[in-house]
């Protein structure tokens, strides 16, 4: 079952809070003839806009690639890196802020034989295990088939092939064990204080991060 979409207002903050918010969050992607694929957020991390050298938008950078972290909360921004990967964000704040929450890990739900279908290659399917399907930026779009196609299409539109919803028991037992704050990773260049910055967000008790 499609689970509510989430109020584009709890969406519309700062990002360590949107971050936060976010985990135990479900993302699903309807694929043609209705297939969907579906995973429970359960690591985030935030990047705070103009001052955040890790963000794309530092120093309020603004170009093709990035317009989409200026639109308004619920947007996706997905950017394709090192020549290989998609990553995927939720935009948050207000519209023009330029911050966003970068989607780190799922929990897979729904369609996992088409997530490992996604990210086999040229391997057998049945050798990846679903705790290794979504444990990464890169793995989770793959898996759930989210390309540049997808950047700036609105999360919270029920027609939207990728969407953001909340169901209220699955939000609260991904977070029974408490959300665990660390530094981001893979942001060295950033220098201090961001490569310190409490800014990735974990459900500790999950075994998919």
């Amino acid at each position: 079952m499609i689970p509510p979409l989430i109020d584009r207002d709890r969406l519309a903050v700062d990002a360590e809070t949107c971050a936060e918010r976010l985990i135990g969050a479900t993302l699903v992607r309807t694929l043609p003839g209705n297939v969907r694929i579906s995973g429970v957020i359960v690591e985030t991390e935030a990047y705070c806009g103009a001052e955040d050298r890790a963000a794309h938008t530092f120093e309020g950078r603004r170009t093709p690639r990035n317009e989409s972290m200026y639109q308004r909360a619920g947007t996706a921004y997905v950017y394709f890196t090192y020549g290989m990967h998609f990553c995927m964000n939720v935009v948050c704040g207000d519209e023009g802020e330029g911050v966003a929450v970068l989607l780190r890990a799922l929990e897979p739900v729904e369609g996992i034989d088409h997530m490992r279908a996604h990210r086999a290659g040229k391997r057998d399917p049945a050798s990846l295990t679903e705790r290794d399907l979504c444990s990464g930026p890169a793995k989770l779009c793959a898996a759930l088939r989210v390309d540049r196609d997808l950047d700036r299409v609105d999360l919270l539109d029920p027609v939207s092939p990728l969407t953001l919803g909340l169901d209220q028991a699955v939000y609260d037992e991904a977070r029974r064990g408490g959300i665990l704050r660390t530094p981001r990773i893979g942001i060295d260049s950033a220098g201090e204080p961001w490569v310190s910055a409490p800014l990735r967000f974990v459900a500790s008790a999950s075994p998919f991060v």
